[in-house]
């Protein structure tokens, strides 16, 4: 299927690893201009010639904080004066704090809602202008399963789940309204994806040591024991299926998506 997104401008924040790393590559085998964003700059560098090795084609980068509004009008001044227009934004920054309800800090909670909602809403005003001065645009905004649904120990959520579902109530709303400005809002909505970077986040803070490669494999299966996966022992999806569908989500293939909540959680049990 041809999405339509060959030479479409895109920014992608959180872009330096994990979903969005695999976003960028995938952008980039469509044939986009890409600009990724993240924190620091070396690791910015190994994502672009990561991309580069496997693609053939140059992304752009700029470091930018999405937690301080200065570094995100930087990153928009610099896809502006790289590409001239921003066809499509990917909020996929973000973070997750999993503890009991009174053990979160006053900090987990105000960074929780900076880096997760804030940043999301902050960047869309920040670019909806261009968009509407140019006819039209993307946006889809990454969230998290813990937005949708109450989850299982040990992804106890109080902390992170408002701010998840913040961001998917966020994305309804704002596809209602730029909707007669051509701009479609969607919301890709991830259960658990396997990444080395977030497992191991996860080993240090809910069990507390590095595990052996058995112990890890069992971890994981007991974390997924609620989804009703059709792939045995792949219960877990992975970053390049999240990337497909938020080209998808992206793209014009189907103009009537907007608004959506497209959730990626191989079947978990809901009730």
């Amino acid at each position: 299927m041809d999405l339509g997104l060959h030479g479409k401008a895109v920014i992608i924040t959180g872009g330096s690893r994990g979903i969005g790393l695999e976003t960028g590559r995938r952008f980039a085998d469509e044939g986009a201009r890409v600009l990724l964003c993240a924190r620091r700059d070396d690791a910015l560098a190994e994502a672009a010639a990561d991309i580069k090795g496997t693609t053939g084609v140059t992304v752009e980068t700029v470091a930018a904080d999405v937690t301080r509004p200065p570094e995100l009008d930087k990153a928009v001044t610099t896809a502006l004066e790289l590409f001239g227009s921003i066809d499509v934004l990917v909020n996929n920054a973000g973070t997750g704090t999993y503890k009991p309800f009174l053990e979160v800090t006053e900090e987990e909670l105000e960074y929780g809602m900076s880096i997760n909602f804030f940043a999301q809403f902050r960047m869309c005003q920040r670019v909806v202008p261009h968009m509407i001065r140019q006819g039209g645009g993307s946006i889809v905004n990454v969230s998290g399963e813990t937005g949708i649904r109450v989850t299982p120990a040990p992804f106890l959520s109080s902390c992170t789940g408002p701010a998840k579902a913040a961001e998917i109530r966020f994305s309804k709303i704002l596809a209602s309204e730029l909707g007669p400005h051509g701009i479609r809002v969607n919301c890709v909505v991830p259960g658990l994806v396997y990444t080395p970077e977030r497992f191991a986040k996860w080993e240090r803070e809910m069990v507390g040591h590095e595990l052996t490669g058995t112990e890890a494999d069992e971890i994981r299966a007991q974390w997924a024991r609620h989804m009703g996966t059709a792939r045995p022992g792949q219960q877990w999806a992975t970053p390049q299926e999240v990337s497909a569908l938020i080209a998808f989500a992206a793209s014009g293939a189907v103009p009537s998506v907007t608004g959506a909540a497209l959730v990626i959680d191989s079947g978990e049990d809901k009730s």
